[in-house]
């Protein structure tokens, strides 16, 4: 059985749909056959209990992989999967569920913000996206077991405040950048072996969501934290949402709660630029490979009553990158219209977690999850020394809201000697001190989500961003002010809206 489920609520959290509700479906997601009556009896159990364990694998092959916020209500409101025409469970809100394995969303997510006070000037700015997924699981399909396809295509339109008005190098409309266009975002093949103990993806895909994505990141609105740690892209040429290339990885599971994972991509910045599309798949422009490896310890509600995530990486990035410094000609990059040197070759390490502290009642998703996240450059010439994340989301805010998210969240990102050369080469040119540079930039985020209908979601916050760092504007002869920001992102299943799938409370 392919995750096809896994793909459209990545597709989901990536525009950002969901609040990021860790349903059991959703604590499965990566963990072989997790849940009663799923697990694996393993190779000692008598062949009663094997043939059983093969029986509930093929009446139930559905049951996995979902990421999305209300999957908890979405398995409550399935059909019967004893029907072979059933509606199988676990699919992510907002998922239509067209028979035989095959599934599409469809799903437009809106993000507003505007500074009142802060940043270079005042002002406000919409961004949007529209995202289309079809999973097709092909051993339902053509009875290839364990086999699924992929495909994602989305359409980013609008703005961004932080390019704008505030004028640092981040984004408080994570929905905002990869090029304002439709974009045919990820297609792949897909196959879990061994049980699902070994699962390989091969195709045109993308590494922040394989391997550093998270539903509990997409319940803010800053690209700091949404999506993936946002330094990571600035540490080395890690390839990001909507924009894929060539890649394949695999998941390997060593127990039913230790993984490693490794993969490897095509770093092409052609595929970057704003003109492109997706659809040209030649490897022209190439400039080398990034492969990340991890391994971690992740837990479900099967096998844990508070389920966890810990994992640690290295990401070797065997590829061509900017010199943050130096132009072609040996100078400095901040007075000359020269091209930047070329280097190759710069790595970077990072640990993460995410853990349910706090669930009062073991058949809710209510319940309170922390997470942290640290980054840093290994290797080659970095802008930044650190990147730093925490935060903590509480679902189930108040009675009768149990999909509602509260959360808060702070990112912070230090500049390296060589991220603030430039500045620092800028200020004394005009005869400045170089000692007030802001070299730590931190954004805070407290949101709250609110399920409107199961087909709307609206998500209100308040950012403030201390320290806005001037790498956009090296010659600015002062420090951008701190600025607080007002946000909100709007969320709509439109399969759900039309009545063709079901969302969170849906009957």
């Amino acid at each position: 059985m392919g995750k096809y489920t896994r793909w459209a609520a990545l597709a989901l959290c990536a525009a950002t749909l969901s609040g990021g509700i860790r349903s059991a479906e959703a604590q499965d997601a990566d963990a072989p056959d997790g849940g009663p009556s799923l697990v694996n009896p393993g190779p000692k159990a008598s062949p009663a209990a094997k043939a059983k364990y093969r029986a509930n694998r093929a009446r139930r092959r559905t049951i996995r992989e979902s990421r999305s916020a209300a999957g908890a209500s979405s398995a409550a409101a399935s059909i019967d999967v004893q029907g072979s025409s059933a509606t199988p469970p676990g699919l992510p809100p907002g998922t239509f569920y067209l028979g035989n394995g095959i599934s599409m969303i469809l799903n437009y997510t809106g993000e507003f913000a505007a500074n009142p006070s802060g940043g270079i000037r005042q002002g406000s700015a919409y961004a949007g996206q529209v995202v289309f997924g079809l999973d097709a699981d092909l051993g339902r399909l053509a009875g290839i077991d364990g086999g699924s396809f992929h495909t994602i295509v989305t359409q980013r339109h609008g703005r961004s405040l932080a390019q704008d008005r505030i004028g640092f190098d981040g984004s408080v409309q994570e929905i905002y950048g990869g090029g304002q266009t439709a974009h045919l975002t990820s297609v792949s093949y897909e196959q879990k072996l061994f049980d699902n103990r070994l699962d390989i993806e091969v195709g045109r895909l993308l590494a922040n969501p394989n391997f550093l994505g998270s539903p509990l990141y997409c319940n803010f609105q800053n690209n700091a934290t949404c999506g993936a740690p946002k330094s990571i892209f600035k540490l080395t040429n890690f390839t990001y949402w909507p924009i894929s290339t060539w890649g394949a990885h695999a998941k390997a599971w060593l127990t039913d709660k230790v993984f490693v994972h490794a993969g490897v991509y095509e770093v092409n910045p052609r595929d970057q630029q704003a003109n492109q599309n997706g659809i040209d798949w030649s490897t022209r422009g190439a400039t080398g490979v990034l492969i990340p490896v991890e391994a971690g310890y992740s837990t479900n509600f099967g096998n844990d009553p508070l389920p966890r995530n810990y994992s640690v990486g290295v990401v070797f990035d065997q590829s061509d990158y900017k010199d943050p410094v130096y132009d072609v000609r040996g100078g400095l990059r901040v007075f000359s219209d020269l091209d930047p040197l070329t280097r190759f070759g710069r790595s970077a390490v990072y640990a993460r977690f995410d853990q349910m502290v706090w669930r009062p009642d073991p058949t809710s998703a209510q319940g309170l999850s922390v997470f942290g996240v640290a980054l840093g450059g290994t290797g080659g010439r970095q802008i930044q020394d650190y990147f730093l994340e925490g935060g903590a989301v509480l679902t189930g805010t108040f009675p009768g809201r149990p999909y509602d998210t509260l959360g808060f969240v702070f990112a912070m990102e230090k500049l390296s000697p060589l991220g603030s050369a430039g500045i620092r080469a800028a200020r004394a040119s005009y005869g400045l001190s170089s000692r007030n540079v802001d070299t730590l930039q931190t954004i805070l985020e407290l949101s709250y989500g609110i399920q409107l209908t199961p087909a709307v979601r609206l998500m209100p916050n308040l950012q403030y961003v201390i320290g806005p760092d001037q790498t956009r504007f090296p010659l600015r002869p002062k420090p951008i002010p701190d600025a607080f920001v007002i946000g909100a992102k709007l969320s709509v299943d439109l399969f759900t809206l039309g009545g063709l799938a079901k969302g969170p409370g849906s009957l």
